[in-house]
């Protein structure tokens, strides 16, 4: 994704006008903006030329992100910092000052204020002053008009649009009663009468509100990003490598991959590396979030922004710049900022039409009164009313404000959204399918127990074991080779190695084949008697994992190798369940073993003895049953990850992994799972709450500025009012927004259970229908396909198998197909159905 700065956006109509505009440019396949962050994200083909000037032409500015980097003062952190406040603070004060003078002009009487002799009674002067001071207001908050008529000269307005209609036409109606009142210079009576209906007060009043909620709204979403700046700051500018045999202080971005840096307690490690000298306990909280220290000696990893405690040690640098893993969780989430929810989809379409209607209906306003014989002063009051309480930000704001305080909140806990779909559809989730080794397990098989065959002694089993093991790098595999290098084991040669995906090893040694693996495969190869078969299964059901041995087509012995479950995995799993979520055990391991393991770990539903590659057809399945999230970390769940709606990579598992994860998890605890689902939820509602009152507000407000309470209560609306209305609505939704900072992600205590899920999603898999076809005329893989294709592209169709050697095509469903459907289709594809079962 490519990222943009954009300027000149003012409410969610003006974001809307900018995602459309470059929406229409070729080569452009998405685009996200965000009103939050004043940024675009881009993905396509098209030119940043191209981009720019559909942004330019559209009204708007636009620039590369970073394009401004090499500047003076420049930086990540300096683009997150809050330009906006102080500009408005600066505004704000200056109106606040000539509008204190202006209300006493207009209003003074009212509150028994002594008034200046010269303007006592001098309705002309009176009225000449409050003019001045509307103008001088009016030009220190001339964004307002600069912004909104270039809206409209695009013909695309915007909230400024409104505002500056709203106190136009408030000045202009005032400037025309001035006129009058010194054509009747001699008429005391229609002097009063026009100085009382004098907007000046209210066209300044409406710009200084409006400025108010202005400065209270950039405020707030400037600490809606402290969490990211948060990160930021915890990189070190500088490094301290050793160069020549002596440590020399140099900025961050000239240290190189391989440089030597030194740590000394209490500073902050500057670069991803290991370490090759000293131990240590670092703090590794502000990438993970967990608060105890973690021990660090010869060739432990160490991570950039994490804090050294009590050793000095030296590392070697292996990932610099915006290589190192702070660098990538920044970039990380500030990516999923300038992405766009699903939910904001509503608040999107809406804002596009929202001004334009707002504008149409001030004018019907206006119309109707007049026509209903209300006077010229009463009517444009209700139109300017209409104008200025309507609000488009409350809506532009209330996703984005709750994605970005939401996502600074999982980085704090180590939890990572890569998009703000990924963070609104966690949450959804009905299913939770979890790998075991690693995700529900420590990942660290350990041996715990060996069997002889008749035929060796331990030793000489051991040695041919390790021999054939320390070819691979399966984690069985290491904990077989560990155990051996325990004990002082030296191994002979094997050629001719290879791996069995999902089964074993094998290869030559001594010039006999040696074989190592499941009970299933060696079974099938050389054969079991009932003695180790027993051995075996009593192993399995203790949670163990038997890999069985063969030489020269005898058996020699079995390994047991356990990897013991994680501490809180149990108390995991029964969060999970408490919140409604069905879960899943995947693994490739036996069924005795995995039923022993999913047993520790409170889970009933077990898919055991599953290949590498079949990970992702298991999610498939069950993704027939509802939203499904799979937790792995390793190459072989990528697949899976994937096509899962939701690919959760825990404990920051392997690269590849993480690539195919929405959501990663920096630490490796499976309570993070429950922990990301539990802030989705809370940040969906969130959203939920804000747009209830972005939209409320409106449907409430505008009816009440147009008069239509008048007749029933009463109620009529000064434009004042309207406009302070118009200046809290936004702040109510980033104030709102600014809750889910409160949020603990690991508190259970209000989880709620969704009680009929568990029955709604079996109902659900039951409904499945199998049909099998008898067909004639597939010679080969190729009609195979042709009919697969074909009948696939029903609805209805899950699934079709078909078959050319058996003549048949067995076909799943999920909702009834009439026969004669099934049968023109594939009649279609000449080939001739004989019978449908």
């Amino acid at each position: 994704m490519r990222n943009y700065d954009i300027t000149g956006m003012s409410c969610a109509a003006c974001s809307a006008r900018v995602e459309k505009a470059v929406g229409k440019v070729e080569g452009v396949s998405s685009c996200s903006v965000s009103l939050l962050t004043n940024s675009m994200g881009i993905e396509g083909t098209a030119s940043d030329e191209e981009i720019i000037k559909a942004v330019t032409d559209a009204g708007y500015g636009a620039s590369v992100k970073g394009s401004k980097k090499e500047e003076k003062g420049s930086s990540a952190e300096d683009a997150l910092a809050d330009r906006e406040t102080p500009v408005l603070k600066k505004r704000l004060y200056t109106s606040a000052i000539f509008l204190l003078v202006l209300m006493y002009f207009g209003m003074g009487n009212m509150f028994g204020l002594p008034m200046i002799p010269f303007f006592k009674g001098n309705y002309i002067g009176n009225a000449i002053m409050q003019m001045v001071l509307a103008i001088i207001i009016m030009f220190i908050n001339r964004k307002f008009f600069i912004s909104g008529f270039k809206g409209l000269i695009h013909k695309a307005p915007n909230m400024d649009t409104l505002v500056a209609l709203g106190s136009g036409v408030s000045f202009i109606w005032s400037f025309v009663c001035l006129l009058l009142m010194t054509g009747n210079i001699h008429d005391e009576h229609m002097m009063m009468s026009l100085h009382m209906n004098l907007y000046f007060e209210s066209a300044a009043m409406i710009l200084t509100l409006i400025t108010i909620g202005k400065t209270l709204e950039a405020y707030s979403k400037g600490r809606t990003t402290d969490a990211l700046k948060g990160l930021m700051k915890m990189a070190p500018k500088t490094a301290r490598i050793v160069k020549d045999g002596k440590e020399v202080e140099v900025d961050i971005e000239s240290v190189q991959k391989g440089d030597i840096f030194v740590v000394r307690p209490g500073e902050a490690i500057p670069l991803d590396g290991h370490v090759v000298e000293g131990v240590t306990a670092v703090d590794e909280s502000s990438l993970t979030g967990e608060s105890i220290p973690v021990d660090k000696e010869v060739d432990s990893k160490v991570f950039s922004g994490t804090m050294n405690q009590s050793g000095f040690i030296k590392c070697v640098a292996e990932r610099v710049g915006e290589d190192t893993t702070l660098s990538q969780i920044i970039k990380m989430v500030s990516d999923a900022s300038a992405t766009k929810a699903p939910i904001a989809k509503i608040a999107d379409t809406v804002s596009g039409y929202f001004v334009p209607a707002v504008i149409s209906i001030a004018v019907i306003t206006f119309i109707v009164w007049m026509a209903l014989g209300e006077s010229l002063s009463f009517s444009i009051a209700r139109a300017v009313s209409v104008l200025v309480i309507s609000c488009p930000c409350a809506l532009g704001l209330a996703t984005p404000v709750a994605i970005m305080v939401a996502n600074g909140v999982g980085a704090k806990n180590g939890i990572l959204f890569k998009t703000a779909s990924s963070l609104e559809v966690t949450g959804k989730s009905q299913i939770v399918i979890l790998d075991k080794t690693g995700t529900i397990t420590e990942g660290k098989p350990s041996v715990t127990a060996l069997v002889t065959g008749d035929s060796v002694d331990e030793k000489e089993f051991l040695t041919l074991a390790y021999s054939l093991e320390k070819k691979s790098e399966h984690p069985l595999a290491i904990a077989v080779v560990e155990k051996a290098e325990e004990k002082g084991i030296t191994g002979y040669e094997v050629s001719d190695f290879s791996a069995v995906p999902g089964n074993g090893l094998k290869g030559i040694c001594n010039g006999k084949e040696l074989i190592g693996g499941s009970v299933k495969y060696i079974d099938s190869v050389v054969g079991l008697d009932k003695k180790m078969k027993a051995i075996a299964d009593s192993s399995a059901a203790k949670g163990e994992t038997p890999i069985v041995f063969s030489y020269d087509k005898k058996i020699i012995g079995m390994i047991s190798i356990a990897d013991r479950i994680k501490s809180d995995s149990k108390e995991a799993v029964e969060e999970l369940k408490n919140m409604g979520v069905r879960v899943v055990m995947l693994t490739g391991d036996n069924e005795k073993t995995a039923k022993a393991i999913a047993s520790q770990a409170g889970i009933e539903e077990v898919v055991a003895g599953v290949l590498p590659d079949g990970k992702a057809e298991v999610v498939r399945r069950h993704k027939e049953a509802g939203k499904v999230a799979m937790v792995g970390d390793g190459i072989n769940d990528a697949p899976a990850l994937t096509i899962a709606d939701i690919g959760i990579a825990i404990g920051a598992g392997s690269d590849i992994a993480i690539d195919a994860a929405d959501v990663v998890l920096m630490k490796s605890s499976l309570k993070d799972v429950s922990g990301a689902i539990r802030l989705s939820r809370k940040c969906v509602k969130n959203i939920h709450e804000n747009l209830f009152w972005a939209f409320f507000y409106n449907c409430i407000g505008i009816p009440l500025a147009a008069g239509c309470y008048i007749a029933l209560f009463g109620w009529k609306l000064n434009p004042m009012f309207g406009a302070a209305a118009m200046s809290l609505s936004s702040f109510c939704v980033v104030t709102n927004a600014l809750r889910l900072n409160l949020v603990n992600v690991h508190d259970a205590r209000h989880d709620k259970k969704i009680k009929q899920n568990e029955i709604k999603l079996e109902k659900k898999e039951n409904k499945m229908i199998e049909k099998t076809m008898k067909i004639e005329g597939m010679m080969c893989p190729h009609c195979e396909a042709t009919v697969k294709k074909a009948l696939e592209a029903i609805d209805g169709v899950v699934e079709a198998t078909p078959s050319h050697t058996a003549g048949t095509a067995i076909v799943k469903l999920s909702k009834p197909v009439d026969d004669a459907l099934l049968k023109k289709t594939v009649e279609d594809k000449d080939y001739t159905v004989l019978e449908i079962i």
